[in-house]
Parts: structure tokens; C-alpha cells; sequence
């Protein structure tokens, strides 16, 4: 007999992996989410202790990695606080009306307009554009990453140990 709940929990477990490419979709919630429903539905005995927190700690990783990444990135580059603020609402905002391109765009413009305009350099503000937009996809790829090995260090430590 098929494990509803266990299907349930691979499921969350891979739209974590998809929801890291998808704006607006936690997709480390939604791997921690399926782990934990996973452990919950087994008794709290799958997967084991320190396959749970290893798979855990990944998943707060990305969660970090989604919210703070591009930030990060933007401030390497010489961006201020206020910038990298407003240059993730802009982004945002835009990612929500025209889809990742919107999010690039209005990320890139948004740093290189409030640094020029706080420093008026040129070179300066865009090394702070093209960190942050850099960031925010090389932040993408690092949650994808993670995601899968959430998911396949679960399989491994669920069906094959």
C-alpha cells in the first residue's frame, strides 16, 4: 500500500528543488517542510537523528541564502543598505509583473541609479549593479543545489540506509 503521507513529503521535497527557480516559491520551506513531514508521519524515527539534522541544517542554509544572498552580493559590490533595500522591492515588484527578466532588470537599474546618484560614479555604481544581479542568480543556482541535496540525501537516508 502506498504511504499517502510519504508521497506528500517527496512531493514537498521536490517542489523545494522547483521552487528555487520559481520567484515568490520558498523552496527551502518547502524541503524542510517535506523532511520534517517525512519524520513526523515515521514515528520521529526516519530519517535518523543526524541525517535529520544534517538535512535540516541544509535547508535553513538555503533559507538564508534565498533572503540574504543578492544582498550580500550587492553590499561585496559597495552598494548601501538603502540600495540593496529598495533594489530588492523594485525587483520584486517587477518580478511580480513581467517574471524573472522584470527581477534582473529592476534589480541592475535600481543599484545603478541610487549609487550613481549617491556617489556619481559610473564604474563604482555599475560593479555595484553587476554584483547584485550576479548574486541574486548565482544565490538561485546555490539554493537549487541545496535543495537537491536535501532531496537526495532523504532518499538515500530513508530508502537506501
Amino acid at each position: 500500500m502506498v504511504d499517502v503521507v510519504a508521497l506528500l513529503a517527496i512531493a514537498l521535497l521536490v517542489g523545494g528543488v522547483i521552487g528555487t527557480v520559481v520567484p515568490l516559491v520558498p523552496g527551502g520551506l518547502l524541503s524542510v517542510s517535506g523532511l520534517l513531514l517525512y519524520w513526523w508521519n515515521s514515528g520521529f524515527a526516519e530519517p535518523g537523528t543526524v541525517s535529520l539534522v544534517v538535512l535540516t541544517s541544509l535547508g535553513v542554509l538555503t533559507l538564508l541564502v534565498e533572503f540574504f544572498g543578492g544582498s550580500i552580493a550587492a553590499r561585496a559590490g559597495g552598494a548601501s543598505w538603502a540600495t540593496t533595500g529598495a533594489a530588492a522591492v523594485v525587483g520584486i515588484a517587477l518580478m511580480i509583473l513581467t517574471g524573472p527578466i522584470g527581477l534582473v532588470v529592476g534589480l541592475f537599474g535600481t543599484v545603478f541609479v541610487l549609487e550613481y546618484a549617491r556617489g556619481g560614479d559610473v564604474d563604482g555604481s555599475t560593479r555595484s549593479a553587476f554584483y547584485a544581479t550576479v548574486g541574486v542568480l548565482a544565490s538561485t543556482a546555490v539554493q537549487v543545489l541545496l535543495t537537491l541535496s536535501i532531496l537526495l540525501g532523504f532518499l538515500v537516508a530513508v530508502f537506501v540506509l
